[in-house]
């Protein structure tokens, strides 16, 4: 036994072994350098909370003005039981998703055909813009009065949301393409429709995502000022009416609910586009 544990400290006493497999195994230094980057991003959260939660307890600020972060807890828990916040974010998730799909299928369309045909670039562009600096939420008295207050407001405000940032940042992606490479491919008897496909848009991709990450968040904003003004219901318009109750809990789970669901959709396109892009990136 003992001559057992002289093996065992000889071997691992000093460390060296232990570090050369941590160093060297890619798998178990990647799950390292993972749990590392997760541990940097959750001990500024949890220090946050804990400040949270003692301006509370220690009466610094009035309770009903300044919830503590369990008092947020339990009434998220408790709208969560009732359905009351899962009616309305399914509310505000339908209208995010479908302006969303809506404005990034024309946008990209829209785009590669600017940036495939100069003449199409030419006549498009001074209309584009002129309509893209006009605020998105500067439409909505116009849209108002043009289709009523119905679910296709927040819709086709979102839809203007995400079409012009996309256009504009699948033109660029295309143009910024080298003419070299699409020169290289035409060579090697590739048609037009080959090089779109397989080499212009592939090659767009990043700038394609980067407008699309912009956009998922934009749109949630623009979605809760809109059921904040029109819609009665979604997360926008739990907030309005949380606000006239001074139901200032509910009011911080819906800002909280907002913030989670643009970092998802966020990370959502940021994984989709490493997985597209990976092989030759």
């Amino acid at each position: 036994m003992r001559t057992k544990n002289m093996r065992l400290f000889t071997t691992f006493g000093n460390g060296s072994k232990i570090n050369d497999l941590l160093y060297h195994d890619p798998f178990i230094w990647n799950k390292i350098k993972s749990l590392r980057n997760i541990l940097d991003g959750l001990i500024p959260i949890i220090i946050f909370i804990l400040i949270w939660e003692s301006i509370v307890r220690l009466h610094i600020v009035p309770e009903y003005i300044f919830p503590s972060f369990s008092a947020v807890m339990r009434e998220f828990y408790h709208l969560t039981v009732n359905g009351v916040l899962v009616n309305n974010l399914a509310s505000s998730l339908f209208r995010v998703l479908a302006g969303f799909l809506l404005g990034s299928m024309a946008g990209i369309m829209m785009g590669t055909v600017m940036g495939c045909k100069e003449i199409m670039n030419r006549s498009f562009n001074p209309i584009f813009s002129l309509l893209y600096p006009i605020p998105t939420l500067g439409w909505a008295p116009l849209l108002m009065i043009w289709i009523g207050i119905n679910e296709m407001l927040p819709i086709i405000l979102i839809f203007l949301c995400s079409f012009f940032p996309v256009l504009y940042n699948t033109i660029t992606g295309i143009r910024s393409v080298d003419s070299d490479v699409i020169k290289a491919a035409r060579t090697l008897g590739a048609s037009d429709r080959k090089i779109l496909t397989s080499v212009i848009l592939p090659l767009a991709v990043p700038n394609i995502f980067t407008g699309l990450r912009l956009e998922a968040g934009m749109a949630w904003r623009v979605v809760i000022a809109a059921e904040m003004v029109a819609i009665p219901t979604g997360i926008g318009a739990l907030l309005i009416r949380s606000e006239s109750l001074l139901r200032v809990d509910i009011i911080i789970v819906c800002l909280m609910v907002l913030s989670v669901m643009c970092l998802v959709f966020e990370r959502f396109f940021q994984y989709v586009e490493t997985k597209m892009t990976k092989e030759w990136r």
